[in-house]
């Protein structure tokens, strides 16, 4: 009888394991590509970083694993995440996290790299705009609902020219950059009013703020794989990035207040992305002061990681995710 309570309850998990978790995914490779950027700008061996890509690999199999299981046992709990107003926005994390995976392989493994980058490339822009599709369909949105999480389509965009530069597809990557800015200004601009002018986020949506960070970061690391120099544009991209960070931390205490939940993950991958922009702009203009910020921006990293992944387990062993909303 206790075996069948256990597994009904482990069936009951696994029909709510959340699209969210992808967002472990992102960070943790984005945990893994700023080590790497640290490693190259102060002339360190790859050792840390290698061995966080073997720790962020395993722990994006096992999400990818237990989301597959959901999917083939549960297919109308998948389709609820999918017509889920903010869960909609999380499925591009399934391939931003190959792409973050097959730039972090282009040095160690690039015959891996590659093709990997090519299948990412095109779930990504299959799932950019299936989810974009469905934002413009006729689905009664409100503005409400609507988060900083909304940005994770265009992130993703901005992230293929990453890999896709040194590969040398320059016209793709282009298309995929152009596509990723275009809508985050949209996205921007409807985010901004619905911060400003209606009620303010759910509890456990509040971390998400810091996603504000991530576009204007990856798109400055994917404008210098594109251009090789920084430039105006590149100048811009980077110091709007810190003005959404420094508009974030003012922000920072109300996360005290807040109970863990998944969204929290939202605080890594922004982190990793300014962080690997300073070590790319400290590069390219020989800047000892941005190489400075990006160490301290990574050292923040780590202890946020640590944080998350000690938080998850912690509620994972009480029963606290992978519940019903």
């Amino acid at each position: 009888m206790s075996d069948q309570i256990t597994d009904q309850q482990s069936q009951s998990r696994l029909a709510h394991f959340p699209i969210t978790f992808f967002a472990v995914g992102m960070g943790m490779m984005g945990l893994t590509l700023s080590l790497r950027a640290a490693e190259m700008s102060f002339g360190a061996t790859h050792t840390a970083s290698m061995a966080v890509l073997v720790l962020s690999l395993a722990m994006l199999a096992g999400v990818a694993g237990a989301y597959l299981a959901k999917a083939l046992r549960f297919p109308g709990k998948v389709a609820e995440d999918w017509h889920h107003p903010v869960k909609i926005a999380f499925f591009p994390a399934i391939s931003i996290s190959l792409l973050l995976l097959a730039t972090a392989l282009v040095e160690v493994a690039p015959g891996i790299a590659e093709p990997l980058w090519l299948f990412a490339t095109v779930l990504q822009g299959v799932l950019a705009l299936a989810v974009i599709s469905a934002w413009i369909g006729h689905r009664p949105f409100q503005t409400g609902m609507m988060t900083p999480a909304w940005f994770i389509p265009a992130v993703g965009n901005v992230i293929v020219p990453l890999a896709g530069g040194p590969f040398g597809y320059i016209e793709v990557s282009w298309l995929f950059f152009s596509g990723g800015l275009m809508f985050w200004v949209v996205l921007l601009t409807l985010v901004m009013n619905r911060l400003m002018f209606h009620d303010p986020m759910p509890g456990k949506m509040v971390p998400t703020l810091m996603i504000l960070v991530a576009p204007p970061a990856v798109a400055f690391t994917a404008w210098l794989r594109l251009e090789g120099e920084v430039g105006a544009f590149g100048h811009f991209l980077l110091s709007v990035a810190y003005v959404f960070a420094l508009l974030v931390a003012t922000q920072a205490a109300k996360l005290r207040k807040l109970p863990f939940a998944l969204s929290w993950w939202a605080l890594s991958f922004p982190i990793a992305a300014l962080s690997i922009a300073s070590f790319g702009y400290a590069h390219a203009a020989e800047s000892g002061a941005h190489r400075l910020i990006g160490a301290g921006l990574l050292a923040l990293l780590i202890a946020v990681v640590a944080l998350l992944i000690f938080r998850t387990t912690r509620a994972m062993r009480a029963g606290k995710i992978c519940v019903p909303e």
